[in-house]
């Protein structure tokens, strides 16, 4: 039985279930390479995944007016439900999102939180940024929901990261508040702490204002003067320290709100082992690989796609599990994030139409691990793109970690972004033991943990200023494929990392052959290697 899921709003997506195991989830952004679009989430359905007729329930979000914008398509669903014997479920948004966080895990029961920048959870508009759940075998039931007036950590990251930083905030160019969290550990985080406090606690509502003037879509540096956050605009304009400071003081002052809020709800459930995350806020990884300190034998799990683009997953998972009441799926090792739709059968096409920019030869992994040897960036490609914000290793860069000028080459040369960026280690899951403080699972890449300190000279490029690392620990379970390509990395470089960072350049991760060629193309990136294919390709002209 298939059960579908769309969201129109932005982060715009769509997933297919069957008998309850995700076999599709596409972004729309993947295809229009525009960051965290709003679309016709229930055509670009009907458009990438040919046997939508197959499908019997359909679940989205409120509000259902995201659907009603696009009367076509939505036509088309009605009917195909109607011949089926279907029906339409339309669901909280942080209902969804605590459904992908507690139906992605393998826990049975647990305490789940989702915070963002707020979303819509009821028919009648009422809006929240901040819930708790809990969840059990196939039902959750919420906790306690918080009116987004009262806590919106998401919203002031957003206005604080465009306003203050001058970064992007959405769309067209996507969210920068990554940029925000690698300048955290630069500055000094007691300097502007009590000002960021303040705007999480009593100022949100000021902080987290929009004004009418700002212009739609990307900061291109029109933006009117911030009523509220216009003093802190003035400081960051000071210059990179400033900044680093400020950065610092949101990021500690983040922390320690954001334990305080959930360290009540875990007290209050002292018999629950188990804490499930997801909303944009969960993608701060510092928090999350703080979160071993804070609560000390409880474990912690973030789904891989705790962004809007997860409603749609959360919303079908939902349906299948809690309303249809179907058991509990369990996920072997990790839920899978390899969901994109699979484009192999373009690769060779799409390159024999670009020969006269490239040429392509056979190789093997061998081959292509002794050009990481020789300090070569390889960017992969292959299988279904990855669900989340995270290239995981179908999608991704690869580099060698050992090198002291790995780092400032790729932010310069492919990502073109700030020297101070950080790049994830890809480690063998049964080796972060010996090269991490802790021995914590992270498939997805959600927890910043510390390198032991004697490690960390061994591989520089991925290891940030402060001995950190939001590192993805690999399994064969989880992406056979990688697993044992960095397994021969290993037995070739004496280290079980790879530096891993996303294919992409400024613009959303490669979805199929042709946006690769052209990232490869419009990048000093040394070779792409379509790894299923075993083809190796390269400029002509060199």
């Amino acid at each position: 039985m298939k059960v579908a899921s769309a969201w129109s709003g932005h982060d715009c997506s769509f997933c297919i279930l069957d008998n309850g195991h995700p076999v599709v989830h596409a972004e729309y952004e993947r295809y229009i390479r525009e960051k965290e679009p709003a679309g016709d989430g229930v055509q670009f359905m009907f458009d990438e995944y040919k046997a939508h007729r197959d499908i019997k329930y359909f679940a989205t979000n409120y509000s259902f007016s995201k659907l009603e914008n696009h009367p076509e398509s939505l036509s088309k669903l009605k009917g195909i439900l109607k011949q089926n014997g279907g029906e339409i479920y339309v669901v909280g948004h942080h209902q969804a999102h605590a459904a992908n966080a507690f139906f992605s895990s393998n826990h049975d029961k647990a305490l789940i939180f989702t915070m963002d920048g707020g979303g819509f959870e009821t028919e009648d508009g009422f809006i929240t940024a901040f819930t708790v759940w809990e969840g059990k075998d196939n039902k959750i039931k919420p906790v306690h929901v918080f009116p987004i007036r009262d806590v919106n950590i998401g919203g002031v990251w957003t206005r604080v990261t465009r306003y203050v930083f001058g970064l992007q905030s959405g769309w067209p160019r996507g969210h920068q508040a990554g940029t925000v969290m690698a300048m955290a550990c630069m500055g000094d985080s007691k300097k502007y702490f009590k000002d960021f406090d303040k705007m999480l606690r009593s100022d949100s509502a000021a902080a987290c204002f929009k004004p009418h003037t700002q212009p739609r879509g990307a900061n291109v540096g029109t933006d009117p003067k911030h009523p509220y956050l216009w003093k802190w605009t003035e400081i960051a304009q000071r210059g990179e320290q400033e900044q680093f400071d400020l950065a610092a003081g949101l990021q500690s002052a983040t922390e320690v709100y954001m334990r305080e809020i959930i360290k009540m709800f875990v007290d209050n459930h002292p018999n629950i082992e188990n804490l499930c995350f997801a909303g944009g806020v969960s993608l701060n990884s510092v928090v999350m690989g703080k979160m071993l300190d804070w609560f000390p034998g409880k474990n912690i799990y973030v789904t891989p796609t705790p962004h809007d683009g997860g409603l749609t997953l959360g919303a079908a998972q939902l349906v299948w599990h809690h309303t249809l009441e179907n058991p509990r799926i369990l996920w072997k090792d990790n839920f899978t994030p390899y969901l994109g739709c699979d484009h192999s059968d373009l690769v060779e096409k799409t390159i024999n139409n670009r020969k006269e920019e490239i040429e392509s030869v056979k190789v093997t992994d061998e081959e292509v691990i002794s050009l990481l040897d020789q300090q070569k960036i390889v960017a992969v490609f292959g299988g279904g793109s990855e669900s989340g914000r995270r290239a995981l290793g179908n999608r991704s860069i690869l580099a060698d970690p050992r090198s002291k000028d790995m780092k400032e080459i790729i932010n310069e040369k492919v990502k073109h972004r700030q020297w101070f960026r950080p790049f994830a280690p890809s480690i063998l899951r049964e080796e972060v033991s010996n090269w991490f403080e802790k021995d914590k699972d992270s498939p997805y890449m959600s927890f910043v943990l510390q390198f032991k300190e004697e490690k960390q000279k061994e591989v520089p490029a991925v290891v940030h200023f402060n001995g950190s690392a939001r590192l993805q620990t690999v399994t064969e379970n989880d992406n056979e494929w990688y697993y044992n390509f960095i397994k021969k990395w290993h037995a070739k470089s004496g280290v079980p990392i790879l530096l891993n960072t996303s294919f992409n350049d400024r613009e959303p991760i490669c979805e199929t052959p042709e946006h690769a060629i052209n990232c490869f193309l419009g990048t000093e990136i040394d070779y792409l290697y379509f790894y299923e294919q075993g083809l190796l390709v390269k400029r002509r002209n060199k």
